[in-house]
């Protein structure tokens, strides 16, 4: 009998690739979705990946807002496991940063409160490297790993910083002092790329677009650890399906790459595209910020290129990191072969 998982915020782009790897292992899945319409979307970004009869069997999807209490016992009637990873991520910041930090917060309480309601005590919670590097390395140690957690007052942290990190406390501190009970592993990527399955871009993706389409003259002085997409999906099945991991923060990171190396990849393999390679001085992203609120949102990240330590991964799920240049790769060829840029 095949087991059965409540995988929230179904249409994201990590979340489909979950959905793809878990009924392609056997598993039910019953999807969240805010808007039913949403539900012919997913299935049709699903189809190439899966035979028909697993998507008409295995799959099912039910109504549900993570800012309302209604429709919880519904989605958890008979579930085995909880994949939680419905959570804003904004290329910009908000003008009021309670509107990412109280909905990513409450979200993931009232989906715990009501697996343990429910009786489900297997949750895998997607977090986010940005719960995680925004601090300060104590002497002598230079790179991130799951101990650390961003210090939600660092100059570095963002509102979308302070949601993961908010989000994923209160998630460990629930189970700490609420549900003993309850296994949690949370799944910490870094900047999330790879092939798409539909032509919906979100936010990760919509950053290669923006290196393909030459908007900027110069890049600035900035890395982000990358992974691909495919290998955060497999760590959420590993981790369902390996029950040694509960109870830790693993992260998901093939390496760090700076703005100007993405952007001399990119134009190695597309020549023709008018993408800059240079690296703006510090002073001119601030005046490009005054206009631009992509660019504003990093400003207190410039010159700052974190490395992470992505081996307790590899050893506990037996995952073999997609190196990030490659991931970087598929992201942009797929949006060009799909003309999406």
């Amino acid at each position: 009998m095949s087991r059965l998982a409540l995988l929230t915020g179904a249409s994201g782009f990590i979340a489909k690739h979950i959905a793809a790897q878990m009924l392609a292992a056997g598993w039910q899945l019953r999807a969240t979705i805010r808007n039913p319409a949403r539900a012919d979307e997913i299935r049709a970004a699903l189809a190439p990946r899966l035979d028909p009869e697993i998507l008409q069997s295995k799959l099912d999807f039910v109504e549900l807002d993570l800012t309302q209490d209604a429709n919880w016992n519904a989605a958890l009637a008979g579930v085995d496991a909880l994949v939680h990873t419905a959570s804003p991520f904004p290329l910009s910041q908000p003008e009021n940063e309670d509107d990412l930090i109280r909905p990513a917060v409450d979200g993931t309480l009232r989906a715990l409160r009501a697996a343990q309601a429910a009786g489900v005590m297997r949750v895998v919670l997607t977090s986010s490297i940005a719960a995680i590097m925004h601090c300060d390395l104590p002497a002598g140690r230079h790179t991130y790993d799951a101990r650390d957690w961003t210090d939600p007052a660092h100059p570095r942290a963002t509102a979308y910083d302070r949601s993961k990190t908010m989000a994923e406390r209160a998630a460990w501190d629930f189970v700490a002092q609420q549900a003993p009970e309850m296994a949690l592993t949370t799944i910490n990527p870094g900047f999330v790329l790879g092939p798409l399955l539909d032509d919906r871009i979100g936010s990760s993706v919509s950053l290669v677009a923006r290196f393909l389409s030459g908007k900027d003259p110069m890049q600035p002085d900035f890395g982000l650890p990358m992974v691909d997409v495919r290998d955060v999906a497999r760590m959420h099945l590993q981790a369902l399906e390996r029950p040694a991991t509960a109870g830790k923060r693993y992260i998901a990171s093939g390496g760090t790459m700076t703005f100007a190396e993405m952007a001399a990849h990119l134009k190695h393999h597309f020549p023709q595209r008018r993408i800059a390679t240079r690296t703006a001085p510090n002073l001119m992203m601030r005046i490009a910020a005054l206009w631009d609120s992509e660019v504003r949102s990093i400003l207190p990240s410039l010159g700052f290129a974190p490395q992470l330590c992505a081996q307790p991964a590899e050893g506990d799920m037996d995952i073999r990191f997609t190196p990030p240049a490659d991931a970087l790769l598929a992201t942009a060829q797929d949006l060009i072969h799909r003309k999406l840029v």
